[in-house]
């Protein structure tokens, strides 16, 4: 193109004669600002022209990538530069790859070839040999892309890409020659090619299907594997893979060289005291002295250093380690050696890549600013916290030093899709079929305001509700939120059968007064009406005793219900450490009819076995209290209840108090649960997990332990598509005639 454009400027030479340059005129040209176009010209009204500039001009111009031609006229001294601009991309289609749009959409982003992109040659064999790659990597040999380019005018035109996908190869045996300590199902767990498993169409189950541009980095990563497990003298090679392309299967071939198993015998910190004293740093270390040496244990144990003293500001410390081995004894002693370097304060915290979220609504969750010290658990903690906000699909912190004390902040986020429109549905034990659906947007307009629109129907109840929630109000630590519900429950009895309708509103706000730590009051009035179905023989066996039934009555609640919260865990639905705590107090009787007090504590607690036992297994503990204190008028509907999935396994929900006669009674005002769990892996790439459980609870008029059971039983847990699902499997315990009881649940939306 250089030689061409040489060629060109040559050619208009002898009809520039001009000596002086009277004009300059730049036509056909959209994609370079005036400006550029000046400054690379390096000619101005009035100059000499000189041919040598505009040659060199003309070369650069072209290097741009934005042109396929120029010419350059001169009509006495009027200087004419006459563009012919590429085409510019109106549509990218994939065909041949994916079927399901949102996925070729995806395909577009990944490609970096999107829709007013400027169209080269170049660009185009890049976006297909990217396509050519991930082919390649989901494991389909010899694949072909062929580009066709339509013309829809002069400035733009279509470019599709037709794929026709190779064969795929499927790993039908795969063998780990040498490895007498570890079993496959080891391998399994860290290798992206793997031996195609029985029902490989099942969740979690292995396909088989090979992945090319994976393979060198399964030796690192089986090498890995035995450095976790102590063997520190353990070799890997690269593996062989044998394809037979007449039936497209391949026999993959590992060669691995185990050697000892090795413990750890003594671990040294290096450490400047006047920093971190290193002797209250020993306790908290993964590894541990007399035990199976770890490499990952290790790494954690290497980050965990590097946080503590990037937390005094630290921000470049280095913390080294060296292994030295006994070969003869099988031991190992470990050293850490730390370099703190200087203390580093910010200079400025940049925001990027949010395109709707405002800047405010991204920095007030950025813990550090100007002028502060750095420190690494801030950045950690801010990472998380703009994660869990669900407007971003991605966040990064950049860390770039601008001098030996002094450093920039670039947050770089990926925004997400923050609208959903969700429809779900279930089945449970109690509630029968249910349905529940939500139109929502978390984000709206940027501005970090959620508004949704929920609904919940089944059998046996039904709720709607209306929320308008503000994480930060005026970006500060308060949030507040709006909500209309409406509600109709239906307990059904041996004796009777109940329905409570709520119809009303709340208004919260709270405030985060120490990081993961809330506090707050929300405000409630709730319209009641419950009403009681007899058949006639019950009510003539409750007159006959001189009792009473149960009355309709429609009532009104007015409540306010001041609280804490506290959440430190490290996932949603499948936490392995942390706890979660939570103490309210509803206070009824700001006007109203019902007056009463209701406390309210529970506390959940989870706690991973792998530091211990090096399996993935995880203890969880959760206890729950609820009082209601009379303060002048308790309805029927005010009354505590036990049973059910959240509070005691092995009963229906609402089992107890259970109203045998259905005469009426005074509500039950005291209720305690507690529940155990031991939870273990089943299809970890699937999350399903399998546990066993054990629970009990008290509840009762006057105290807590009128009535006592307990159950236990095994559960399975899933996280699907749909939400998180539970397959329960109880027995109760202790249970008396009369009792309802459940052996079998089957519920989406339920966690421990």
């Amino acid at each position: 193109m250089k030689n061409r454009t040489i060629i060109l400027s040559l050619a208009c030479a002898s009809v520039l004669s001009a000596s002086s340059i009277k004009s300059i005129e730049y036509k056909n040209v959209s994609k370079v600002s005036p400006q550029v176009l000046n400054e690379t010209l390096n000619m101005k009204t009035g100059d000499n022209l000189d041919e040598n500039k505009l040659n060199d001009a003309i070369i650069k111009f072209y290097s741009y990538g934005y042109f396929d031609d120029i010419q350059a006229l001169n009509d006495d001294g009027n200087i004419k530069l006459i563009f012919k601009e590429k085409p510019s991309i109106a549509n990218v289609d994939i065909k041949g790859y994916k079927t399901r749009s949102e996925d070729v959409d995806s395909l577009k982003k990944v490609i970096k070839l999107n829709k007013g992109s400027m169209y080269s040659e170049k660009r185009v064999k890049e976006a297909k040999d990217t396509l050519l790659k991930m082919l390649e990597s989901e494991g389909y040999i010899n694949s072909v892309v062929e580009v066709e380019t339509e013309n829809l005018s002069d400035e733009s035109l279509k470019v599709t890409f037709n794929v026709n996908k190779g064969d795929e190869i499927i790993i039908k045996k795969a063998n780990y020659h040498g490895a007498d300590n570890l079993e496959q199902d080891d391998f399994d767990k860290v290798t992206a090619n793997k031996e195609k498993e029985f029902a490989s169409w099942w969740f979690g189950q292995n396909d088989g299907e090979v992945k090319i541009d994976q393979l060198k980095y399964d030796a690192r990563r089986i090498n890995d594997l035995y450095f976790e497990k102590g063997f520190l003298d353990a070799e890997v090679k690269e593996p062989f893979l044998d394809i037979d392309f007449a039936s497209n299967q391949a026999k993959l071939d590992f060669f691995i060289k185990e050697g000892e198993k090795y413990t750890t015998k003594d671990i040294t910190i290096f450490l400047d005291s006047s920093i971190v004293d290193p002797d209250t740093i020993y306790d908290d270390l993964k590894l541990k002295k007399d035990r199976t040496f770890n490499i990952k244990r290790l790494r954690d144990d290497q980050e965990y250093i590097k946080t503590l003293v990037a937390d005094k500001g630290y921000a470049f410390a280095e913390v080294r380690f060296d292994l030295k081995k006994n070969e003869e004894e099988n031991l190992v002693d470990v050293v850490f050696n730390v370099i703190p370097g200087k203390q580093v304060y910010i200079n400025d915290v940049k925001i990027a890549g949010n395109t709707r979220t405002l800047d405010r609504v991204v920095r007030r969750d950025v813990y550090l600013a100007p002028g502060d010290l750095y420190n690494l658990t801030d950045i950690k903690d801010a990472t998380n916290k703009l994660k869990r906000s669900r407007f971003f699909d991605d966040v990064q912190f950049e860390e770039k030093r601008i001098s030996e004390d002094k450093m920039d902040i670039i947050v770089k986020v990926t925004e997400a899709p923050t609208g959903s429109l969700m429809l779900g549905g279930g089945y449970g034990s109690y509630d029968k079929f249910m349905v529940n659906g939500s139109i929502s947007d978390a984000n709206i307009f940027g501005s970090g305001l959620a508004l949704g629109l929920s609904a919940d129907l089944s059998k046996r109840s039904s709720r709607f509700e209306l929320s308008l929630k503000n994480p930060a109000i005026n970006d500060s630590d308060y949030n507040g939120e709006v909500e209309i519900h409406s509600t109709d429950n239906e307990i059904r009895r041996s004796k009777y059968d109940s329905d409570i309708k709520t119809k009303g509103f709340s208004v919260g706000v709270g405030k985060e007064v120490i990081r993961n730590t809330y506090v707050g009051a929300k405000y409630s009035l709730d319209f009641i009406d419950e009403k009681y179905d007899y058949d006639q023989a019950t009510l003539t066996d409750i007159a006959s005793r001189g009792k009473l039934p149960f009355e309709n009555q429609d009532y009104v609640n007015s409540a306010i219900t001041p609280y804490i919260n506290f959440d430190n865990t490290n996932d949603f639905y499948f936490p392995t450490e942390g706890f979660r705590a939570n103490i309210s107090a509803e206070y009824a009787g700001v006007g109203g009819d019902s007056k009463y007090i209701k406390p309210s504590a529970s506390l959940r607690y989870f706690y991973s076995l792998e530091d211990l036992t090096e399996l993935d297994w995880v203890l969880r503990f959760k206890t729950q209290a609820r009082m209601l204190i009379d303060n002048g008028q308790i309805n029927q509907g005010d009354s505590l209840y036990l049973g059910g999935p959240r509070t005691l396994r092995g009963y229906k929900s609402y089992a107890f108090p259970n109203n045998e006669t259905g005469e009426r009674t005074d509500p039950y005002k005291k209720m305690w649960s507690n529940s155990a769990e031991i939870s273990f892996p089943l299809v970890p790439s699937a999350k399903m997990r399998w546990g066993a459980f054990y629970d009990y609870g008290m509840i009762g008029q006057d105290s807590f332990s009128d009535i006592k059971r307990s159950g236990t039983g095994l559960l399975l847990e899933w996280i699907s598509p749909m939400g998180p699902l539970q397959l329960i499997f109880a027995k109760p315990i202790g249970k008396k005639p009369g009792d309802e009881t459940s052996s079998f649940e089957f519920s989406f939306g339920a966690s421990f």
